[in-house]
């Protein structure tokens, strides 16, 4: 099981390229950060974590910003996000930095999405939050045209283009891992018919987790697929935790720091998460690349 971080970067946390050395020179082989665009001031949609919506949600960075940044301060580290708003960017535009930053890294980015909560945020970009899941589909099958096409083209509902070219593509072929955030059935047949692997709720109790993996599992056998490759996020891990993931056959554990931190502290909760990996005999720097997925 690889292990890797999970965060944000604000202007008001450590800076991208110094936590993306430390959490690579502490042996993770990782780092995920989050998305929001912005806040709205007035919203009424219920925040899931419960309570305010934390003051991280509109001081972030933008997620590729940071992690070009992370690349360019980083040799191995893979790099990815958790998750970016595909609903809220315009699918050319992002196929086109999804592709650089994998050009640009070497071929280390990995690409989780997830359709939002937040409606008001949607609806400043133009997002009617009833459509949402379609639009994720439709413009991620639109990006794939683009990466795995010398003349890319789609038509569909929500994403219309004719013929273009773009470079550059993605050094991951055919394109890199889009790891699709959800819950719930129609998020299996979600992944299984556009995505890679899944990337569970943040927070979600083990066992809700290992029901999720074992349906997903059987979702996958009807259909003659192989098992589907998870990504589990923990907070306050302990080294029980850590074991049993592994032992439900999760790909990659993300250890989270939420809410982010300034530097000395940051640097702190890594030093903390890293004994933590040592202790239960796991080596995120497993030296391999990312299987086909």
């Amino acid at each position: 099981m690889r292990i890797g971080i999970f965060t944000g970067v604000t202007d008001e946390s450590i800076g991208p390229g110094e936590l993306a050395r430390a959490v690579e020179d502490r042996g993770f082989e990782s780092l995920f950060v989050a998305e929001h665009t912005h806040i709205p001031v007035t919203v009424t949609t219920p925040n899931p974590g419960g309570g305010e919506i934390p003051r991280d949600y509109y001081r972030n960075f933008d997620p590729f910003v940071s992690l070009a940044f992370a690349a360019a301060a980083t040799e191995r580290l893979r790099i990815g996000t958790a998750v970016a708003l595909v609903v809220q960017r315009d699918p050319i535009i992002l196929a086109k930095e999804v592709a650089s930053l994998d050009a640009a890294s070497g071929g280390r980015f990995e690409l989780g999405v997830g359709v939002g909560w937040l409606r008001e945020e949607m609806r400043n970009h133009g997002t009617d939050p009833r459509t949402r899941v379609a639009l994720q589909r439709e413009r991620l099958l639109a990006m794939t045209e683009i990466w795995t096409n010398q003349q890319a083209e789609f038509h569909g509902s929500f994403v219309d283009f004719d013929p273009l070219y773009s470079w550059p593509k993605p050094v991951q072929r055919p394109r890199p891992p889009i790891w699709l955030g959800g819950w719930g059935p129609s998020t299996h047949d979600r992944i299984l018919d556009h995505a890679d692997g899944w990337l569970a709720p943040v927070g979600i109790p083990l066992d809700e987790l290992e029901k999720g993996i074992t349906d997903l599992r059987q979702s996958a056998a009807r259909r003659g697929r192989p098992p589907i490759p998870v990504i589990a996020t923990l907070f306050q891990p302990r080294p029980g935790d850590l074991d049993r993931l592994a032992e439900l056959g999760v790909h990659r554990t993300l250890l989270g720091i939420v809410p982010v931190l300034p530097r000395d502290e940051a640097l702190r909760t890594l030093d903390h998460f890293a004994a933590v990996r040592r202790g239960i005999g796991y080596r995120g720097e497993d030296g391999g690349s990312v299987p086909d997925l």
